[in-house]
């Protein structure tokens, strides 16, 4: 009997993402403006699935609320920056600022169990909203915009939060995995699969969901600041809605849930969806609640779910893999 904690695909994983890192960060001195405003979308995006396959995949908490953490860390960073702060110092301390405030929000909202948790992360996130709406700096729907970022040239500010996005997307996968292969990750999983068993061998499942909430909560948040810096203008309607969410869950459902790899690969899927058919109007909205149908009808683990049961194929392992080796000698 053998325990691992990679293979021979993972070493490889390894390897090619270090050399796409290299070529990602490359691409920002000599890819078109249009490509770089496409990929800071696309890192965008791939950080809010995984955030919330964070929760739901690997802790069994489903929230339809997490467009508040979201828009807050939109919020924090115009408020920030309206004291001051350098802007894109103010995206990295809105984020901050953002899980801070999730500790005491999980303080209540983790004893709400199954559906109560995800209504009432929607019904908090509402909240959220209405709130950030009664700020002067704001004036209501109206919003206002990120004017600090006018100190740098378009092309030099294209550059920055393009490099500020890749660097908090591989940032937040490798805070990830390391969180996922530590004890809280195995706790968290098991707490996923029967929190009473998790209980009775002395999981503290209170502890370790907090942090796991506020994980989820700082990497959303640093994703609505980094579309903030993009978009360069905020309107609360804008940030907080639910849309973010419902991405988040596609992306999740169809790439394969509770899946390092799931949540990238749906979110690739996502992206190459919405740049494809996005000019078709409310078509394209249709066609992506078909695909989440059929993906949840015939592919209930995802697409990476079903290359995983029948290849055998994982990339970034982020639990343990038993083999026999006596069995393996005894084959003919």
């Amino acid at each position: 009997m053998k325990i691992k904690r990679s293979n021979a695909y993972s070493m490889a994983t390894v390897i090619g993402a270090s050399l796409l890192f290299v070529a990602l960060v490359s691409a920002a001195f000599v890819a078109s403006d249009n490509v770089l405003e496409r990929l800071t979308v696309l890192f965008v995006y791939v950080i809010l699935a995984a955030m919330w396959n964070t929760l739901a995949g690997f802790g069994g908490l489903v929230s339809i609320g997490q467009q508040l953490f979201f828009g807050l860390g939109a919020y924090a960073t115009i408020r920030l920056a309206d004291f001051g702060i350098p802007p894109f110092v103010a995206v990295l301390m809105a984020a901050l600022l953002v899980g801070l405030l999730s500790w005491p929000i999980s303080k209540f909202m983790l004893h709400l169990k199954a559906a109560e948790f995800g209504i009432g992360m929607w019904v908090l996130a509402s909240v959220g909203h209405l709130l950030v709406n009664l700020d002067p700096l704001i004036q209501g729907e109206t919003g206002t915009s990120l004017i600090s970022l006018n100190v740098y040239q378009i092309e030099t500010r294209r550059v920055l939060i393009y490099l500020a996005a890749l660097i908090s997307m591989v940032g937040l996968l490798i805070g990830l995995f390391y969180l996922l292969r530590s004890k809280a990750g195995i706790a968290m999983q098991a707490i996923r699969d029967n929190e009473e068993a998790a209980d009775s061998i002395g999981v503290d499942a209170q502890t370790v969901k907090k942090w796991f909430f506020i994980f989820a909560a700082f990497g959303t948040a640093l994703a609505g600041a980094l579309w903030l810096a993009q978009a360069s203008s905020f309107q609360p309607k804008t940030y907080f809605s639910v849309q973010w969410t419902a991405y988040m869950i596609f992306m999740v459902l169809v790439g394969g849930i509770g899946r390092f790899e799931g949540a990238i690969l749906g979110a690739l899927l996502f992206f190459a969806v919405e740049t494809w058919f996005a000019a078709t109007g409310v078509w394209y909205l249709v066609g992506l609640g078909a695909v989440a149908v059929l993906c949840s009808l015939f592919l209930p683990k995802g697409l990476w779910g079903a290359i995983e049961s029948r290849l055998g194929l994982r990339l970034i392992p982020v639990g343990y893999q038993v083999t026999d080796e006596t069995l393996k000698s005894h084959k003919p």
